[in-house]
């Protein structure tokens, strides 16, 4: 009879700081593969601490805690399986992100990453040490390597472990979703297992952390770089996955197969997840929002009552002199597709009150953007106090287009805790709410069918602050605006390289006049979940005061 090794893959969400919460989960999944007969349960990297943690791993008195909660993990999981889970670990004056093998009450071995992400949302270099490469670690019948996730996107470690015995590659991960970022996972770890000639299991965390959604779809690759096990997109899963030793050394038995959504599903699930995960972990259960009439409102608040449910979503109309009654029905519409509950509050008093008392300061100057932003920072100051009142959780509604062109008036209309559609270009948000319209799965609270009138997206933008105002008036056309940030942005092109794609030169330099001068108001911009492979914040990291521009 073959030898056989029962792998427990536990696929699951932590939360930053949350120890003994953490601890619970490692348990509850060690107590899974202990009745289905494992021999290593294992977690993600860096697990134990919840992940990104940041500066918080720097803190002695946070290190100290890691270090006894693993100790009392360790001593709780003594009866069963072995137990590998991610924790920082402090070695003599060196901060490590290291990986736990635990095993009869204690620590039996311990796996220090080598590799250091110091790109996109990672700055690993700063915060930890790099180790040296461990070997493979004996458990029963067979020897584990432990690529720590960037330690298998390079061949180094693999190849050093395969060369000191390693039968299997297991690599924890903690690595967030971009669009597209599966494939690119695949493709590295395909090429760990060709290099290599070992099986490889591929386990990645679920869940939303700030910006970031960790979105799961941990897989097996048995020897030659065949898919033989695929655990669900951003669902939390535990799976029992035996591995056989044959005459060709060991392989992953067939296991189960999850469908792989499509990416406009995936992007709608990391976006919804991200803001589930964000009120969640803060403590709010509620939100409320503006509900303009436009389509940027009405997919946040889609999003919203997809996350935590219509009946927590609290939508409020504030109308000026210059809101259409197209709007005002519009609002209206989207709130009853959905089911959340709309208030009204106009704001014209509270302009006339504002205006009133600048009126001795002001006088002799003609009304322009000024007037304009007093109506966005009443409609801020409103919904904060609403925020505030009753406990929800103000989401802004800003999409990447306006977030990147200054489109947006800071303390107003930018005021809130999170922004869910924070880097999703104005073109991609038409599409998002076509595809909303169109699709329903059963991870979405919301209702089914169209929540987003066609209307709402057919119309011209406009933020409405003065008569007959339309977006385009101060900005390309989005399919243009959105094409140059494209470029600008996503794949750092110089304004010559853009113009050579057939854009007008001076169309090109102002967007990008704009793009830097409103750099100020994205670091007081709320955080929103990344969905691209560039986002703003961690991914595009500029200087608020800059003079140069890109003249060539």
């Amino acid at each position: 009879m073959s030898e056989r090794f029962r792998l427990t893959l536990a696929q699951l969400n932590p939360v930053v700081g949350d120890l003994a919460g953490n601890m619970e989960q490692a348990i509850a999944a060690h107590d899974e593969g202990r009745s289905a007969g494992a021999d290593l349960v294992m977690l993600p990297e860096m697990f134990l601490a919840g992940y990104q943690i940041q500066d918080l791993v720097l803190k002695p008195a946070f290190i100290a805690d890691v270090m006894n909660a693993l100790a009392a993990l360790a001593r709780r999981t003594a009866e069963g399986p072995a137990l590998g889970i991610g924790a920082p670990v402090m070695e003599g004056a060196e901060l490590h992100n290291a990986y736990h093998i635990l095993q009869g009450g204690r620590i039996v071995a311990q796996i220090l990453k080598h590799d250091l992400p110091n790109d996109e949302v990672f700055d690993e270099k700063r915060l930890y040490s790099s180790g040296e490469i461990s070997g493979p670690v004996r458990l029963g019948p067979i020897r584990i390597g432990v690529p720590i996730c960037e330690d298998a996107w390079h061949p180094e470690v693999a190849e050093t472990l395969v060369e000191t015995g390693a039968e299997i590659l297991l690599v924890p991960n903690g690595s967030p979703y971009f669009r597209g970022k599966w494939d690119v996972r695949l493709s590295h770890m395909v090429s760990r297992v060709v290099e290599t000639g070992l099986p490889l299991v591929y386990l990645n965390m679920v869940g939303g952390q700030d910006d970031q959604v960790f979105d799961g779809g941990s897989f097996v690759l048995n020897p030659g770089g065949k898919l033989a096990a695929l655990l669900p997109v951003f669902d939390t899963a535990i799976a029992h996955l035996d591995f056989a030793r044959g005459p060709d050394g060991w392989a992953c038995l067939p296991a189960e197969r999850a469908a792989l959504p499509d990416a406009w599903e995936q992007d709608y699930r990391a976006i919804v997840e991200g803001t589930r995960d964000y009120l969640r972990k803060s403590g709010f259960s509620k939100v409320v929002l503006g509900l303009s009439g436009g389509v940027d409102s009405a997919l946040v608040a889609a999003i919203a009552a997809d996350a935590i449910g219509a009946e927590n979503v609290h939508c409020v109309m504030l109308p000026s002199r210059h809101t259409s009654s197209e709007s005002l029905e519009d609002a209206e519409a989207v709130a009853r597709a959905l089911g959340c509950r709309l208030d009204t509050l106009p704001i014209d008093p509270a302009r006339a009150a504002v205006e009133a008392t600048l009126a001795p300061l002001f006088e002799g100057r003609a009304p322009d953007i000024t007037e304009e932003n007093i109506q966005s920072r009443l409609r801020g100051l409103m919904l904060m106090a609403l925020s505030n009142k009753f406990g929800e959780m103000l989401l802004t509604t800003g999409n990447k287009s306006e977030v990147a062109v200054g489109y947006a008036t800071i303390y107003g209309d930018m005021a809130g805790g999170y922004n869910p559609i924070k880097d999703l270009y104005k073109t991609r948000v038409f599409e998002t709410c076509r595809w909303r319209n169109a699709n329903h799965r059963p991870w979405m609270l919301g209702p089914e069918g169209e929540v987003i009138p066609a209307r709402v997206i057919t119309k011209p933008p406009s933020a409405e602050l003065r008569d007959d105002q339309k977006d385009e008036d101060s900005l390309p056309p989005y399919e243009m605006l959105d094409a140059i940030l494209d470029g600008l942005i996503e794949r750092d092109l110089a304004i010559g390289d853009l113009v050579a794609e057939g854009f007008e030169r001076e169309t090109v330099e102002k967007v990008e006049r704009l793009l830097y001068l409103s750099e100020y108001k994205r670091y007081q911009a709320a955080p929103g979940p990344k969905v691209s492979p560039k986002a703003f914040w961690l991914d595009r990291r500029y200087p608020i005061v800059m003079r140069w521009r890109d003249r060539g």
